[in-house]
């Protein structure tokens, strides 16, 4: 019988550096207080990828996450980008 295989899952959570204007952060909290819910004080958009990886050891997936943001998944100029494994 084969074994079932191991999975690492990698967060990647991406959001705009603070002074890089964040466009749908600012028409969200325009919206919130039209719709009288707050007060809001600030809105800050993320988006987060979920990289999940079989068979690599966490130290592997995390370093292929890396790579992912590197060459695809942010601008390191207006973004700051957070890793965090998932308890799978």
């Amino acid at each position: 019988m084969q074994s079932p295989a191991r999975r690492t899952v990698v967060e990647v959570r991406v959001e705009l550096k603070p002074g890089v204007m964040d466009a749908e952060a600012e028409s969200v909290l325009r919206s919130l207080g039209l719709l009288g819910i707050g007060p809001v004080a600030r809105v800050r958009t993320a988006k987060v990828f979920s990289l999940e990886f079989d068979d690599v050891e966490p130290s592997k997936a995390e370093a292929l996450a890396r790579e992912a943001v590197d060459r695809l998944l942010a601008n390191p100029v207006i973004h700051k980008v957070a890793l965090s494994r998932v308890p799978h």
